[in-house]
Parts: C-alpha cells; sequence; structure tokens
C-alpha cells in the first residue's frame, strides 16, 4: 500500500496550575478557538474544546506526524504565551505539567463530546469526575491519597 491511513481519535485533559480558576468567562470561548487553531496546526483537527474554569478537554484526531507528547507541549506552550497577552491579570498563568490522553472508539465518540460539552454541568469537581467517571472507561483505577 503506498499510503499511509489512521484514524486515531484523543480525548486530552489538562489543567491549570494548582487547579487554579484561571479561565473566566472573558477568555473562554477565545482560548477554546485558539486551541482548536493550534491542534489544526498540529495536523490534528479538534471536534471538540470545552472545560471549566480550572481545566481543559479537547477530543481531536490524531495526526500521522505528530505524537502525543510533542501536541501537547505545543497547545500548552502557545496557548500558555496567548493568555498572558490578554491583561495583566493573566501574566502569572501556567498550565499544570501533567495531562491525561486517552484513546477515543468511534462507537464513543458522542458520549465524549457529550461529557465533554457539559463540564460545567457535573454537580462536582472536574477531578472527582475525571476519577469516577472517565479513568475506568480506559481501565484506570481511582486512587485517592
Amino acid at each position: 500500500m503506498p499510503q499511509s491511513l489512521a484514524s486515531v481519535l484523543v480525548h486530552l485533559v489538562f489543567s491549570t496550575k494548582n487547579r487554579e480558576p484561571w479561565i473566566t468567562e472573558a477568555i473562554e470561548l477565545e482560548l477554546h478557538k485558539y486551541l482548536s487553531a493550534v491542534l489544526r496546526e498540529c495536523d490534528s483537527p479538534a471536534l471538540l474544546v470545552d472545560g471549566y474554569n480550572d481545566h481543559v478537554h479537547a477530543l481531536f484526531s490524531l495526526s500521522r506526524k505528530w505524537t502525543i507528547a510533542n501536541i501537547v507541549e505545543e497547545v500548552k506552550t502557545n496557548s500558555s504565551k496567548w493568555i498572558k497577552t490578554k491583561g495583566e491579570e493573566f501574566q502569572r498563568f501556567h498550565w499544570q505539567s501533567g495531562y491525561g490522553a486517552f484513546s477515543v472508539s468511534q462507537s464513543n465518540v458522542g458520549e465524549v463530546k457529550a461529557y465533554i460539552a457539559n463540564q460545567k454541568e457535573w454537580p462536582v469537581s472536574q477531578g472527582v469526575a475525571l476519577s469516577y467517571y472517565i479513568l475506568p472507561l480506559w481501565g484506570f483505577e481511582f486512587r485517592c491519597f
């Protein structure tokens, strides 16, 4: 076969440093558009980007040429610089160093999109929601330390 084909969907989750509520209504929608643009520049188009005031979720199609780690570095670095241009109040903004990246089957795209789109509706903090809802879907055990 002379061509290379791939269809890998990734659910990416990352948070602000110390889970501080940096993502205000004033920048939220523009940030999500910016993150989508960075993903597109990484040949990894976003299906959906959303989140809450202290974290972001992105569902995207993984490029054949980029690793997940390189995409995350590009997204976090560029968006951190971008956020800092939004005003004096954002000068100390940083993303947390870690992230979660999970494969998504085509049959689960609708469920993952609904989960991402409804972040503000969750009755508990994202950390608890992620721990109890998402992690078991990918075979991770939740432990409270």
